[in-house]
């Protein structure tokens, strides 16, 4: 891979001898490199890491958050701490865990559980506690069901609302009436727990037409690149097809599609060679300094998250729920998403979401714009490398 960007170009250099190996990333964003962080002011835990961040991190995230350069920092060190909590609040809530989300006013983890006998333990993780009526295992399974049915132009998305201890669907403003609307909320009410919000409009998915953040093109369609693994790159399954060639930002062969989904999943993995190599890192197009990718650990709703895309750039907002299912405007319906504040444009499609230096997942797709706002949801990292048996490669 050639590029003709002088800044680029060394930018890229110094954090491939950093990390001493190579790799095309794509547009990655998060809270820099501690975008996930711990507890805040006196309540901050005990151990917890100051995380770092760079200048244009935190002016990314006065812009996008309206977050002062103190507040941003130290909310990315409060996520950081949260990452470490959920985990170890998770299991020892067991069978009585009904989900954690992060409370970005007061820096802390919440879990919620379903007996009291639990309580005592996940406190001593660090977590404060909420008892609710449903278990995160019994609303994930009544989801599963209502995944199952067939869902009209007006729903545009339903998830599982932790804090809310129930399914939440989103009508697209205008539909709430409509009698296919109203008998798919029949059906999901007899399924489990059901709260019905509105939105502005339905989701579609962002492609137009191997650093982070870099485009790609397939066809006429272009997206951005994903996160480097070994071999290749993530990016969006509705980019491309299996064995659909993939070309460079320069016009160059880069590969081609060895997997792909969608819809149902919106996920896939382009092979690179001919030249082209692949690096850990994602693009902050000047924004912020060039991200180095140092793995995949998961952060907890209502942490801030970035987007890199090769449309709109550097991007930040909040995470605000997991594992929705999105019903797309022309009619695909995708499952086990994540959904963000945070805007994206057409031609963002696959590019990375980041949480400090560790990756999230490839943006899907979402309603609004960069101009207006609007929302945003990725395929989670994650489920990709297991679905193809593959390897983050990281710094």
């Amino acid at each position: 891979m050639r590029r003709k960007t002088s800044a680029r170009l060394g930018l890229s250099a110094l954090l491939l001898a950093t990390a001493c190996v190579g790799t095309g990333l794509v547009p990655a964003a998060a809270a820099d490199p501690g975008t996930t962080s711990s507890g805040s002011g006196s309540e901050r835990a005990p151990g917890s890491e100051k995380a770092p961040a760079s200048d244009g991190l935190l002016r990314a995230m006065e812009r996008d958050l309206g977050l002062s350069p103190a507040a941003a920092r130290e909310r990315l060190a409060d996520e950081k701490q949260a990452v470490k909590v959920e985990r170890a609040a998770k299991k020892a809530a067991g069978e009585t865990f009904g989900g954690a989300w992060f409370d970005a006013g007061r820096g802390r983890l919440t879990v919620a559980v379903t007996e009291r006998s639990a309580a005592a333990d996940v406190r001593a993780t660090g977590a404060d506690v909420r008892f609710v009526e449903h278990s995160a295992a019994h609303l994930d399974a009544a989801k599963k069901r209502v995944d199952k049915l067939k869902a009209p132009k007006g729903i545009a998305s339903w998830r599982v609302d932790a804090k809310a201890n129930r399914l939440v669907v989103d009508v697209v403003e205008g539909h709430r009436a409509d009698n296919d609307v109203s008998s798919f909320l029949q059906r999901a009410r007899a399924t489990a727990p059901l709260r019905v919000d509105t939105v502005q409009e339905a989701p579609s998915t962002f492609a137009a037409g191997t650093v982070g953040g870099d485009p790609y093109y397939t066809g006429n369609v272009r997206c951005s690149i994903g996160f480097s693994v070994h071999g290749g790159f993530v990016t969006a399954g509705h980019c491309g097809g299996v064995g659909a060639g993939v070309r460079g930002w320069d016009g160059s062969n880069i590969g081609s599609f060895q997997g792909s989904s969608f819809p149902d999943n919106d996920y896939a993995w382009v092979s690179v060679g001919n030249g082209w190599w692949t690096v850990p890192v994602v693009l902050g197009w000047g924004a912020i300094p060039d991200r180095l990718v140092k793995g995949s650990a998961e952060a907890p709703v209502g942490s801030s998250i970035c987007r890199s895309g090769s449309t709109t750039k550097w991007h930040c907002g909040n995470l605000l729920a997991k594992n929705e299912t999105v019903n797309y405007s022309g009619g695909a319906v995708v499952r086990q998403l994540t959904k963000t504040s945070v805007c994206a444009e057409g031609g963002d499609s696959g590019g990375s979401f980041i949480s400090g230096d560790q990756a999230q997942g490839v943006t899907s797709g979402g309603w609004g714009n960069c101009s207006s706002g609007g929302e945003t949801w990725f395929q989670p990292v994650n489920e990709i490398l297991q679905r193809y048996n593959l390897r983050l490669h990281t710094a």
